[in-house]
C-alpha cells in the first residue's frame, strides 16, 4: 500500500512539474477553448510578456500539450492549438472551475501575500 501511494505522489510530481509556470495552465485553457495566433494569446492574457509567452509555448509544445501549425505565407501565420493529449485535462479544468465557484470567494484577494510577513520599520 505504501510502495502505491508513492508512485501515485511521484506520478502527481511529474503532473505538476508538467503544468508548472506562472502562465501555462491560462494558456492551456484558452487553446482549449479555440485556435490563437500568437498576438491574440498575448492580447488575451495581460501581464504576460513576449518573451515569457513564447517560452511557456515552446515548453508546452515540447511536452506535447501544444501544437503549433505555421502556414506559409507573407506575413508568416503561426496557429497555436491544444494537441488530444491536452485535451485529456478537460475535466480536470472544469472541476477546477466548480471548486472556484463554490469556494473562490472565501479566498483572499491577493493569495501570494498569505503567509508572508510585513517589514516593520
Amino acid at each position: 500500500m505504501a510502495e502505491k501511494q508513492i508512485n501515485m505522489h511521484e506520478e502527481m510530481r511529474r503532473a505538476f512539474a508538467l503544468l508548472s509556470g506562472k502562465w501555462k495552465l491560462e494558456i492551456m485553457w484558452l487553446l482549449n477553448q479555440r485556435v490563437y495566433r500568437f498576438g491574440e494569446l498575448r492580447k488575451a492574457i495581460p501581464g504576460i510578456t513576449q518573451h515569457m509567452l513564447t517560452a511557456q509555448l515552446r515548453e508546452l509544445e515540447a511536452d506535447g500539450l501544444v501544437s503549433r501549425t505555421v502556414f506559409a505565407e507573407v506575413p508568416l501565420r503561426v496557429e497555436y492549438g491544444i494537441t488530444q493529449k491536452a485535451r485529456g485535462l478537460g475535466p480536470t479544468m472544469q472541476a477546477l472551475t466548480a471548486w472556484w465557484h463554490k469556494y473562490g470567494a472565501s479566498v483572499p484577494a491577493k493569495p501570494s501575500s498569505r503567509g508572508r510577513k510585513t517589514k516593520r520599520g
